[in-house]
Order: C-alpha cells, then sequence, then structure tokens
C-alpha cells in the first residue's frame, strides 16, 4: 500500500532539463570538451559532480577543478531558476491529487539544496512536502539508491510502501532499487527508450495522473 509520495524535481516538476544540458555541454566546452545533445542521454538525471567526473574519465583535461566547475553549473543554473524556469504541465495538479488523499509528500533531488530551495521559493511550494532532501548530501548520486532511501527514512515509511515520480532512467534505477513503486514521466525525447518499461506506471505527462492510475499502482 502506497503510504508517501516522493516527487523528483528537475524535468518532472520544473522545466530545467533542456537548459540542464546546455549548462553542461556550455560548462565542459570551458574546458575544450565537446559534446552532443545525443551523448547526453547517459548523464541525464545525474548529479553536476558525477556527469563532470563521467565525462573527465573518458575526455580527461588538464588541470582539472571539479569543484569550481561544479560551482559554475550552480551559479547558471541558480539564474536561471530564479528568472526563466517555468513548471511542467500538471505540476501543482498532481501535487493536488495526492494531498487530497492525505499523503505525506516529500522531494528527492539530485540538485543542491539552494537550487531546490530557489524552486520551491519562486513556485511557492515549500507547504507541500513534509520531507525535502538533496542528493550533494549523499556520497552517490542517482541512481544509487542513497537519496531515496533517506527521503523514505525522513518520512518515517518503509521504502516499499512509497511511490516515487521521476522523469529520467537514472532516477527511475534508483528509486526502484530502493524497491520503491513508480511512475516514469520520461522527457520527450526519450520517451521511447524500452528501459523506462521498468515502471511500475509510464506517463506522457503528469496531466495523466487518474484515479485508476493511482488504484492500479495501490493494487500491485
Amino acid at each position: 500500500m502506497i503510504k508517501a509520495v516522493i516527487f523528483d524535481m528537475d524535468g518532472l516538476l520544473i522545466d530545467t532539463e533542456p537548459y540542464w544540458q546546455e549548462v553542461e555541454r556550455m560548462v565542459m566546452a570551458e574546458v575544450g570538451i565537446e559534446i552532443t545533445k545525443e551523448m547526453q542521454f547517459v548523464t541525464l538525471g545525474l548529479r553536476c559532480d558525477e556527469q563532470i567526473g563521467y565525462w573527465y574519465d573518458r575526455k580527461p583535461w588538464k588541470n582539472a577543478d571539479f569543484k569550481s566547475m561544479g560551482n559554475r553549473y550552480n551559479e547558471i543554473m541558480l539564474d536561471f531558476f530564479k528568472n526563466g524556469a517555468v513548471l511542467m504541465n500538471g505540476a501543482i495538479e498532481s501535487l493536488e491529487f495526492f494531498r487530497r488523499k492525505g499523503l505525506p509528500l516529500a522531494l528527492a533531488s539530485s540538485s543542491t539544496m539552494d537550487l531546490i530551495n530557489a524552486f520551491l521559493k519562486k513556485f511557492d511550494l515549500h507547504h507541500y512536502f513534509s520531507v525535502i532532501v538533496s542528493a550533494e548530501f549523499e556520497k552517490y548520486g542517482k541512481p544509487h539508491p542513497a537519496v531515496y532511501l533517506e527521503t523514505a527514512q525522513k518520512l518515517n515509511v518503509d521504502a516499499i510502501n512509497c511511490l516515487a515520480l521521476e522523469d529520467s532512467f537514472h532516477g527511475l534505477i534508483a528509486a526502484k532499487a530502493a524497491k520503491m513503486k513508480t511512475i516514469a514521466v520520461p522527457d520527450k525525447h526519450f520517451s521511447e527508450d524500452p528501459r523506462f518499461g521498468a515502471s511500475d506506471i509510464i506517463l506522457s505527462s503528469l496531466t495523466d495522473l487518474t484515479e485508476e492510475v493511482f488504484l492500479q499502482l495501490n493494487q500491485s
């Protein structure tokens, strides 16, 4: 039985993934590494330090400073969060859907806490979540399940009774590794990826969340 619901943030509640990818290409180009949109599929949903590490392992550059590069990511993204980002279709409706059921809601994101707080403040969403967890404080980010296990612990709900909503494959794997039920809402560019079949439910948009979907999850 579902006793708590955990939302991802980027690409699920807020339309940031295209900009995250743009920033990834920009920051990597500054150290002479050219990557394409197609190449970025493998880093979608990773923490920014793990994105940087991924590319460094494959195309190492001189005088690598992961911390400074990570700060550069955050500096650019923080401005975007405050001034340019918009909510995904169905974001508020999905939060309200689960709140009406009396289920505690949590946010579990790969983004840093300053970005999470900027998101919550900009859209006045803090009151929806009883627990907020950033993977920046975990040893490993998604697809490792640490951030989801930590969130379940803070909710005081067994992970097997949690429902996680994710847009990326790495996030989906993290939630499934934590033994949670999942709803995947894939980015439209990757919606045909058969690996999303690992999710209990796949929706094309949060606007497709219905009582029937919830009943199906709660009975499986």
